[in-house]
């Protein structure tokens, strides 16, 4: 029997190993390694929510096509872990290859794959790795492995080391041992393992870097002039503000003195309530926090809405309610966050789905809060802001900080009466003054009661209106000034895909195989809120628009049904969170099933031109 082609540039793998055992490093050292070979790739993490010890599970996409959502099936699994390993093997497809240590208390008993047990302490004795470091250099054998049976080059691999571990040369050596003896074994054992899949080098990643959207956002802050950070530690934000911490000697060297004002507070309520003082002393101010975070701040935010002041909220969103998964992905946050404190509060909220957006947004949301004057929530979520993903080069911002209506002394002398409150412009924003501005005009006490445009206390019914009604108006004034949605039109489709932040991926790829189907689509990814009449228009334009989010209740499209009532019929729903990423064949299914569901309803075809 001929054995099959071979599988080029398109196939993923999964490593199922135990938290804390330094897998991650060997796994970012062969998506390192394959990425420096030209071939697109990405990388999702699913790790447990205490420190070490439980499973861990590393899902790498191969794709030529430059595919990035999560694979429905992964043919290659590296199992490590005994403690899960049958359930491992029992998603492995029929004809793929288990990698496995020979000298383990677990054996694969399936017939219809491939085994290929990796000899690892007799390949860790062979290098004269010490005790102590056996169990970290131990992943190393399984990229060795690899990199033999998929032709992974040694002088990527040499590269990726290096970057990884950052001019640590001792380190360096030890793991290119432990890797070149694996590969030296792996090349020579026969296998029918060998030529199942292969790497051949492409020039697809020319120009990229790999980064997650964490690293992104906080780059972003700092070239968007974040001068006060205020948070307190939650998965999976918390990186975002160490990776902030990192960065800043770099990218803004102190002269004399500090650049950034960072402090972590005793909880999220005071986190925000720095920041709050902070906006309104004149800084830029920024926090970051999951679901239970947010909650804990909703007072804060009502203040900051009603007393109008500028401050950024980063909303690294995870599975909830409660604590929920907290090292689980979701999209869950939409609607908590858009009302987010009682009474009439609606807040601005961007909406990134790309590591370049993650970058951008993070200077946008600074210029938004501050023309604005209120606070802006950034939503990411634990697949954007912790996975690994391609991306070009960030571009250093060009235009200059957006610092909205803020009265100099010299302007307030031009002045014979100023309120703070009043809207001369039309468009709900006042003129405010900043903190050790000398004119007199300029003092001001911000307050969370009710006022009058002067900010003075007021009962009034007629005053709270007034104030009620210019807040909305700055509400759509905001409708104006956010980002706009990202819309690709298919000139013969009825149908819309809508979705936004990290579904982006699984959505695309649906696409293509709606298309081999013989189903065209158009898609939009809304890129904030509230909403534009690009929305609107969108939703007109088809006959039927499925929303496709990461939650229970479909949030988005509950929005987008307030939003434009006289099509609330034509949106139909995918709402799916199970804490993992989506994949591009389930998004497929549930679209084919909604519009079977509301091709019945509204007695309309599926295909093209009906």
């Amino acid at each position: 029997m001929q054995s099959p082609e071979p599988v080029v540039n398109e196939f993923a793998i999964t490593a199922a190993t135990v938290n804390g055992s330094g897998s991650q490093t060997a796994n970012m050292v062969l998506m390192r390694a394959i990425f420096k070979m030209g071939i697109p790739v990405s990388g999702k993490n699913l790790f447990p929510s205490n420190i070490q010890g439980e499973p861990t599970w590393y899902t790498l996409r191969v794709s030529q096509a430059g595919y990035t959502a999560r694979p429905a099936e992964t043919p290659i699994l590296v199992a490590f872990n005994p403690r899960t390993a049958n359930d491992d093997l029992s998603q492995l497809p029929p004809g793929g290859i288990c990698l496995y240590p020979a000298d383990g208390p677990w054996q694969p008993s399936r017939t219809d794959i491939i085994p290929f047990a990796i000899p690892v302490r007799q390949l860790l004795d062979q290098v004269g790795v010490n005790q102590r470091l056996r169990t970290y250099a131990a992943n190393m054998t399984y990229v060795g492995a690899l990199a033999a049976l998929l032709g992974i080059e040694d002088a990527a691999l040499v590269a990726a080391l290096k970057q990884q571990f950052r001019g640590r040369l001792s380190a360096i050596e030890l793991n290119l041992a432990v890797i070149r003896a694996a590969y030296a074994w792996a090349a020579a054992e026969p296998s029918p393992a060998h030529g199942r899949f292969r790497i051949a080098r492409m020039q697809a990643t020319d120009g990229m870097m790999l980064i997650d959207g964490n690293t992104a956002a906080a780059i972003g802050a700092i070239t968007g002039g974040v001068g006060v950070v205020a948070w307190y530690p939650i998965t999976p934000s918390s990186s975002l503000i160490e990776s902030l911490e990192s960065y800043l000697p770099r990218l803004r060297p102190p002269t004399d003195g500090a650049t950034c004002a960072i402090v972590q507070a005793e909880d999220e309520i005071a986190a925000l309530g720095i920041v709050i003082g902070a906006g309104w002393a004149g800084a830029r101010a920024m926090t970051a926090t999951s679901g239970p975070g947010i909650s804990l701040m909703s007072e804060f935010a009502g203040l900051g809405f009603f007393a109008e002041i500028p401050a950024v909220i980063w909303d690294v969103q995870r599975v909830g309610p409660s604590t929920g998964l907290p090292t689980r992905t979701a999209q869950g946050d939409l609607m908590a966050v858009y009302y987010l404190s009682h009474g009439d509060t609606r807040h601005v909220i961007l909406l990134p789905g790309t590591m370049e957006e993650c970058f951008s947004d993070a200077q946008t949301a600074f210029d938004l809060a501050e023309q604005l004057q209120t606070p802006v929530f950034v939503l990411s979520d634990l697949d954007l802001g912790m996975n690994i993903w391609m991306s070009k080069p960030f571009t250093y911002p060009e235009q200059p900080l957006q610092r909205g209506k803020v009265l100099s002394a010299e302007e307030l002398s031009r002045l014979t009466n100023y309120a703070r409150f009043a809207d001369v412009d039309g468009d709900g924003i006042g003129y405010r003054t900043l903190p050790g501005n000398p004119h007199p005009l300029a003092a001001t006490l911000s307050r969370g009661t009710g006022h009058n445009e002067r900010n003075v206390y007021s009962e009034r019914p007629e005053d709270w209106q007034r104030n009620m009604a210019r807040l909305w108006r700055k509400h759509e004034t905001a409708r104006r000034l956010v980002p706009r949605p990202v819309i690709d039109d298919h000139p013969e489709a009825t149908i819309g895909l809508i979705g936004f932040g990290s579904t982006a991926p699984a959505i695309s790829e649906a696409r293509d195989l709606l298309a081999a189907a013989g189903i065209p689509t158009s898609s939009m990814r809304v890129r904030a809120l509230p909403f534009g009449p690009e929305v609107t228009n969108f939703i007109a334009r088809h006959q039927i628009c499925v929303v496709i989010e990461q939650n229970h209740d479909g949030q988005l499209r509950q929005l987008l049904q307030l939003h434009c009532p006289a099509y609330a019929s034509r949106l139909g729903s995918v709402a799916w969170c199970d804490g993992l990423p989506l994949t591009a064949p389930f998004v497929r299914d549930q679209v084919l099933h909604c519009l079977e569901s509301m091709r019945e309803t509204m007695m309309i075809g599926i295909g093209t031109g009906n």
